[in-house]
């Protein structure tokens, strides 16, 4: 059973009605226990997460007789008991067929391995994003906390900071039920029948490193997992295993891609938020809003050369971060850095106290 009260709709909008700037064919979200049929085999659910970004977006696609499982939520058992009270009403009966996983960040792969034992059904996702997930589970943790710590406290972060970003980035990465032992690989270029739709498969790179999204160019259905995002700028950080990544310019890279790949009026099912038309409206934003910030971080840096921590709060100015925020600012300050960095608008030196500072060039 679903629920009709948001609107279950696939409407392009009409040719005479300019987007301005984005168009949001569904007026209300899925409640905590509801089901919303997006368009004919495709029904939405969100569940909640215990963050600032309070929630995830689900996604189930009709496959034969039974339904094929887009991310499964966060691995906490407050996500358990939401999936089990959803199995036992709105969504009673239904077998789940796949489960395919878009990346393998807590909140989209957490209860992966919890749904694949209950269904018993296939697991897919993409190489690199399987053994990230499998890292991030094995890796041990005193060998990581010492990498961690000697990375923020390099960028310019205080001890008292360090060591609360490292009590809640070791929570963040445990909350993911164990991931199945074996999986079925998503390629770029390739494709996945799901039913009686056949879906591009399209890798991105910035927010996670070979993040699957999926296009049906029959249905001009786009879902763009946590690449494009309608109301927020899709986290794009630098983390302590891959100090020097140029994230932001490899999602800048894979923004233009999808710009160039697909059309404007694709009904674009995102990770987070409600499904919008403009797809490449909201490339530009995101990507101008990328600009905006290295151009602050560049004026910051022109008359006196800054740590990394010193240009959180620039960027940052108008956010109330808690710790769990402050370390994804500080992740996303230190990506457009290293952007700026391989760009040549920023120099670096490593100075006597052990901290990384930066100057305009």
């Amino acid at each position: 059973m679903t629920d009709a009260s948001a609107k279950p709709v696939h409407d392009k909008p009409a040719h005479d009605k300019p987007v301005d700037p984005l168009n949001y064919p569904i007026e209300s979200h899925p409640g905590p226990d509801q089901v919303v049929d997006i368009a004919p085999g495709i029904k939405w659910l969100r569940l909640d997460l215990p963050f600032r970004l309070n929630h995830v977006n689900i996604y189930l696609l009709e496959d034969g007789d039974g339904w094929a499982m887009v991310d499964t939520g966060f691995g906490n058992d407050a996500t358990i008991a939401a999936w089990t009270t959803l199995f036992d009403g709105p969504l009673k009966g239904i077998a789940i067929s796949k489960v395919i996983i878009t990346h393998a960040h807590p909140d989209h792969v957490g209860q992966a391995g919890w749904i694949v034992q209950r269904f018993g059904c296939p697991f897919y996702m993409s190489q690199v994003e399987y053994l990230q997930g499998v890292y991030h589970q094995n890796r041990r943790t005193e060998e990581r906390l010492v990498n961690m710590r000697q990375f923020f406290l390099r960028h310019g972060m205080d001890d008292a900071i360090t060591e609360q970003l490292l009590g809640r980035g070791q929570d963040y990465l445990k909350k993911t039920v164990p991931l199945p032992a074996a999986y079925r690989r998503l390629r770029n270029g390739g494709a996945i029948t799901i039913g009686s739709r056949d879906f591009q498969i399209i890798t991105g790179a910035g927010h996670s490193p070979d993040q699957v999204t999926l296009y049906c160019a029959a249905d001009n259905i786009y879902l763009s997992a946590d690449q494009v995002l309608s109301k927020i700028s899709p986290n794009v950080s630098v983390w302590a295993h891959e100090p020097d990544e140029n994230a932001l310019g490899a999602y800048l890279t894979s923004l233009n891609a999808i710009a160039s790949a697909l059309p404007d009026d694709a009904l674009v099912l995102p990770g987070h938020g409600v499904p919008f038309y403009g797809l490449k409206i909201r490339i530009k934003q995101l990507a101008d809003h990328h600009e905006e910030r290295c151009g602050m971080i560049a004026d910051a840096c022109r008359t006196e050369a800054k740590t990394s921590a010193q240009l959180v709060p620039v960027v940052f100015h108008k956010h109330k971060l808690d710790a769990h925020q402050t370390g994804f600012a500080a992740g996303e300050l230190i990506a457009h850095v290293n952007y700026m960095l391989a760009e040549g608008r920023l120099s670096q030196e490593l100075c006597s106290d052990g901290k990384l500072r930066f100057s305009a060039t």
